[in-house]
């Protein structure tokens, strides 16, 4: 009977360590890993260097195939221990954590691609959970709630945005003339956007009284159309009740960003 229950005492205790930031252990494995990936990500970076990868490239190709090999263990142990591998893998981590290892395999068949692996820096995201900044988690929570919830505002105010920018556009492309840029409506609708949102490149410009005067219509429009999403988002902010958040991941789906006083995940119905 104890040789049954001992492959679950282990899975549980895996899961511990590498999902937890709890224990020592945990919280260990969690460092060892983010300071691995700044490695890893350093090594990728300095291999994209012509004159560093001419002298230092076989050591760089043995240090990228070492992380590779490494990061995959551990994809593996992760999948091992949460209850509901499939959960993981199809998680926001679980595709970072895939995404991190497959380029270097797929460099075999497309040369190149194992720059992609930059993506690892993506990981580093668990230091919230390992330095155990509660505060944080629950701030980033209630930002995703409040952009859920803005969501639909926000694509009436881009629609708006984007009708305005085809009506000034068209109406540059008639007033101006094709030798000062605005050779068709599509390009004079790209200058009224770089326009209304004050990045102002200085490629195209107006060069008739009306079209400069219009020009100057858009950029005052530009400041005040800025500030729209964010009191938008600020709003909904507002709305948002505060709770804390545990920094518990499910054994089953791994999800984390539950309550403090959760019993049972809120995503699978798992006990946590």
């Amino acid at each position: 009977m104890e040789e049954r229950r001992s492959p679950s005492r282990f899975r549980a205790r895996l899961h511990e360590i590498i999902f937890e930031a709890d224990t020592s252990a945990g919280k260990l494995f969690d460092v060892l890993l983010i300071l691995s990936i700044a490695v890893s990500v350093v090594v990728v970076m300095l291999d994209s260097v012509g004159s560093i990868r001419r002298s230092y490239g076989n050591l760089l190709i043995i240090g990228e195939w070492f992380f590779t090999i490494l990061f995959t263990f551990e994809y593996g142990l992760r999948l091992y221990s949460v209850g509901r591998p499939a959960a993981y893998a199809t998680s926001f981590f679980g595709i970072v954590d895939l995404l991190a290892i497959l380029p270097t395999y797929l460099s075999f068949l497309f040369p190149g691609t194992q720059y992609f692996l930059v993506i690892r820096i993506l990981r580093v995201l668990r230091i919230f959970r390992v330095l155990k900044l509660v505060k944080y988690l629950g701030e980033a929570r209630q930002l995703s709630r409040a952009l859920r919830a803005s969501r639909r505002k926000i694509t009436v105010f881009l629609f708006s945005v984007l009708t305005l920018v085809v009506i000034f556009g068209s109406l540059m492309y008639i007033i101006e003339d094709q030798t000062n840029g605005f050779t068709s409506i599509p390009r004079s609708i790209y200058w009224t956007i770089v326009t209304l949102t004050t990045v102002g490149y200085g490629d195209i410009s107006p060069q008739t009284g009306i079209g400069q005067a219009i020009a100057a219509v858009i950029m005052i429009i530009g400041y005040g159309i800025i500030a729209v999403p964010t009191g938008i988002v600020t709003a909904e902010l507002a709305q948002v009740y505060k709770k804390k958040v545990s920094t518990q991941a499910c054994p089953e789906c791994s999800a984390e960003g539950h309550d403090d006083d959760a019993i049972y995940c809120k995503y699978c119905g798992s006990r946590i």
